[in-house]
């Protein structure tokens, strides 16, 4: 279990974490997410040690990370996966690991052999390709058997099986009653992969709450009907106190609305139906609309483009103004 309690941290007047409080239990996967600056990293490495917080506390099973003896037997973290000695090779590296933490070297082997690098385990890390480095850099987070893991874009660089095996990995962890924290910008396999979320915008708590019913608070559900009966269906549905929105084209939504009370509405009135669906936000529209005030860093899809080179003529070239940055190329 890992326990925030007001943490803070200030890098002089910019507060990159503002009084975080929340717990990551065991036994589910949890999300961590957050806009691009929200302090997401800046908590992680609080959480580790790596940084000291300006206020509040972290707990790692009731201890502070730096009280902790052998504490990869506690917490194992993918926080970055370049973090490494290149010349070093991949077996080399998890066995310096595994000595400072009084690990076995037997388990730099099966570690190997989970992550799928037993074939290269004897060449050096920095001829590895990026997916190859994040496998090693989650072999190193599972080197102590620990009950915590802490994975930061842990899918960055992998391929589609890569993917689909660390989803399962983590699942699977969780299952044993690990406690499990991920970091991710890809939403889609965030909904796939984690149970309970926890979001942050400019550094303050947004969300503490499990998936769905964070997709349910944060967007609009629906349901979606097509019928040639159309006017006949408005009648049973108003008649019912149901309220109905005609969006064009033939479509009918019924906000909030039980798709499958009002396919029995439908039935009872012998009323066709071509659709009946009821939609439901994406977690990306659910985070997005959440944290919307909370975007540190806007991109703006109306500026112009430069202009192609050999637009402007040999002597329209702008003039040089005093401040600007000339090199020579």
């Amino acid at each position: 279990m890992i326990e925030l309690s007001g943490l803070t941290k200030r890098y002089g007047e910019k507060v990159a974490v503002n009084n975080l409080t929340f717990t990551v239990r065991p036994g589910i996967v949890t999300g961590f997410l957050g806009p691009n600056g929200a302090g997401k990293s800046t908590t992680m490495r609080m959480m580790l040690g790596l940084d000291r917080p300006t206020a509040g506390d972290v707990r790692i099973d009731g201890q502070h990370y730096d009280r902790l003896k052998d504490p990869l037997k506690y917490i194992g973290a993918l926080l970055d996966a370049k973090a490494m000695h290149g010349g070093r090779s991949a077996f080399n590296h998890l066995l310096c690991l595994a000595q400072s933490n009084g690990i076995p070297r037997s388990r730099v082997h099966e570690v190997l052999d989970t992550v799928g690098l037993t074939s290269v385990a004897r060449k050096k890390a920095k001829g590895f390709s990026l997916g190859m480095g994040q496998r090693l850099g989650i072999a190193g987070a599972l080197l102590g058997d620990p009950r915590i893991l802490m994975f930061d874009e842990p899918v960055n660089g992998l391929d589609p099986e890569g993917i689909h095996w660390i989803r399962n990995l983590m699942k699977s962890l969780a299952a044993q009653g690990r406690t499990v924290f991920v970091s991710s910008h890809l939403m889609s396999e965030m909904a796939l992969t984690a149970d309970h979320l926890v979001v942050i915008g400019q550094g303050r708590l947004l969300a503490d709450t499990s998936m769905a019913d964070f997709i349910a608070q944060n967007s609009r559900s629906h349901v979606r009907i097509r019928t040639p009966q159309r006017e006949r269906l408005l009648d049973v549905l108003h008649g019912a106190g149901i309220l109905v929105v005609e969006t064009g084209g033939g479509v009918l939504e019924v906000d909030g609305g039980k798709s499958e009370h009002i396919g029995e509405l439908a039935a009872q009135h012998q009323i066709v139906l071509h659709e009946l669906s009821p939609q439901r936000a994406s977690l990306e529209e659910a985070f997005m609309q959440l944290t919307a005030e909370s975007v540190e860093y806007h991109a703006h899809a109306d500026t112009p483009a430069p202009a192609p080179a050999g637009e402007l003529g040999r002597f329209e070239q702008p003039a040089p103004q005093w401040g600007d940055d000339w090199t020579r190329s």
